[in-house]
């Protein structure tokens, strides 16, 4: 009988542990504010897991377009370059960085150049100091004079509209 006891007090002891089994349900768990706001802040917290978070992140394409677009609006907003001046160190790898990923992604390069243009040609400072940096520099006199020429093939009537402003600044 006690034997039959033992056995059944197991069986029952090992029925409940597999019955109160837990199961981890990300979709469930993230679905709720609460969950959701204190994963975060686990992440966050730890240097260690924002960064294989990171890591994970770089690894998809549309997490990385995402991180891209933010990063160019702290560029923007002027919030990084607040927390540039306080640390040169990271300053100094953040250049490192965009010069690499320049190097890797020709597309980005040509749309962060030309945002940078964009910017430049903004403001009358910026005119001059694009100007002053043309005369300085012959490759990229050059590279401008291929474009105009282009341009000016291009659109015969921006060329005339070119030549009598040259002409009007000559008397």
């Amino acid at each position: 009988m006690k034997t039959i006891v033992k056995t059944v007090i197991i069986i029952i002891t090992v029925g409940t542990m597999i019955s109160c089994k837990s199961t981890f349900n990300a979709s469930e768990t993230m679905g709720v504010q609460g969950n959701r706001t204190a994963v975060y802040q686990e992440i966050i917290s730890n240097p260690s897991q924002f960064k294989e978070f990171i890591d994970l992140a770089q690894q998809d394409e549309e997490a990385k377009k995402i991180m891209m677009q933010n990063h160019m609006k702290m560029m923007e907003s002027g919030n990084m370059k607040m927390m540039m001046e306080k640390n040169p160190e990271m300053k100094q790898k953040m250049k490192m960085h965009m010069d690499k990923m320049m190097e890797e992604n020709p597309e980005m390069k040509e749309k962060m150049q030309a945002k940078m243009l964009d910017k430049m040609m903004e403001s009358p400072e910026g005119r001059i100091m694009l100007m002053q940096r043309m005369q300085e520099n012959k490759d990229m006199q050059e590279e401008m004079k291929e474009k105009m020429k282009e341009k000016m093939r291009e659109n015969p009537a921006m060329m005339e509209e070119m030549m009598k402003k040259m002409k009007n600044e000559k008397q």
